[in-house]
């Protein structure tokens, strides 16, 4: 069996150094990477709000149409 000594000792440190180094790094590139899909989600919600807003303001127009042109039928009609 190999004889543990500071050197390998230190050897072995500094190659876990690296590696969290290296670990930091990904995980870094990963929350930018979040960070961006975070945005992009958030502009589609936006754009879906705008899109519900815009079918509501056309359903209230053709609502108002339809009673001016007397095509809906009344409720209270027998």
């Amino acid at each position: 069996m190999a004889e543990v000594t500071n050197e390998l000792i230190y050897e072995v440190l500094k190659a876990i150094q690296r590696d969290v180094a290296e670990t930091r790094h990904s995980v870094s590139e990963v929350k930018v990477e979040l960070n961006a899909m975070r945005g992009h989600l958030i502009a589609m919600q936006q754009d879906i709000h705008n899109i519900y807003a815009t079918l509501t303001r056309h359903e209230v127009r053709l609502d108002r149409i339809e009673r001016r042109l007397e095509l809906t039928e009344s409720p209270f009609a027998p």
